[in-house]
């Protein structure tokens, strides 16, 4: 039986801790391995593997970065369920503990699995903000303002790529851009500054690979450690591609927007 807390850290922090007898189910490369380790009731997932790697099996492998649920490398299927190891407590989770790695993902080993599949979709979508031609000075888009609304609400995407894991459609037709690119163009589509929302749409909109595959399962906006709700940029870019159909695709005029005005001293 692995330690992963010494009996003495109680008297130590002056309180009486609890400590749970975990039994952890790893799908590894070569077949499913188990362990057992003592924790304390607060430590997460990712404790527990760092424990098992440093004591108990030194060929375990797995990615994490910042253990404060910013940088998104510690994503995995914790029993059953795509989460943030770093962000998953094992005192709810019972005294066994299966964890995989995410779905839909070719697997380099253990619990690392290829992430270019999902930056090559990210990337099918133009993720960056090319301004408008004649944008001199900057817009004025207040926190608080209409202009910021519909683009704040998906911005803060870590590109875990736990929502295409969950992904039932990701699953059924591989060449679906998933929820996390598609709510990236839909932040772009959505800002008043960006010059390419005509050839977003006509990505997004291919019948194969766009939003029309989505199922609205919502299973991306229940694993989402940042809350963001990629079916509902989903759904915005549906009814802005009706919208564009509907126009003739018509270019968007220009936002009639307060803008900063240099001036000299």
């Amino acid at each position: 039986m692995g330690v992963l807390v010494s009996p003495a850290f109680s008297d130590f922090v002056g309180y009486e801790v609890r400590v749970l007898t975990v039994t952890i189910r790893i799908a590894r490369s070569n077949g499913e391995q188990a362990f057992v380790v003592e924790t304390l009731a607060q430590q997460t997932v990712l404790d527990a593997l760092f424990y098992i790697q440093n004591e108990l099996e030194p060929s375990l492998s797995f990615r994490c970065s910042c253990r404060v649920g910013m940088c998104g490398s510690c994503g995995m299927v914790i029993n059953g369920k795509e989460s943030l190891a770093c962000r998953t407590s094992l005192n709810p989770l019972g005294a066994e503990v299966t964890v995989q790695p995410l779905r839909h993902i070719p697997v380099i080993k253990d619990l690392v699995v290829d992430m270019e599949g999902f930056f090559s979709k990210y990337r099918l979508v133009d993720p960056y903000l090319k301004p408008r031609p004649g944008l001199v000075n900057p817009i004025v888009a207040p926190p608080s303002g209409h202009l910021r609304e519909e683009i704040d609400l998906g911005l803060e995407c870590i590109s875990c790529g736990l929502c295409l894991s969950a992904c039932d459609v990701v699953g059924m037709v591989p060449e679906f851009l998933g929820p996390a690119a598609l709510n990236r163009a839909y932040n772009l589509v959505a800002d008043v500054r960006d010059d390419l929302a005509e050839q977003r749409l006509s990505m997004v909109g291919q019948s194969r690979v766009g939003v029309w595959q989505c199922h609205t399962h919502m299973s991306c906006v229940e694993v989402c450690p940042k809350n963001i709700a990629p079916t509902r940029a989903i759904s915005h870019l549906k009814r802005t591609l009706i919208r564009r159909r509907i126009t003739g695709h018509r270019p968007r005029p220009m936002p009639k927007v307060q803008r900063i005005v240099q001036e000299e001293v």
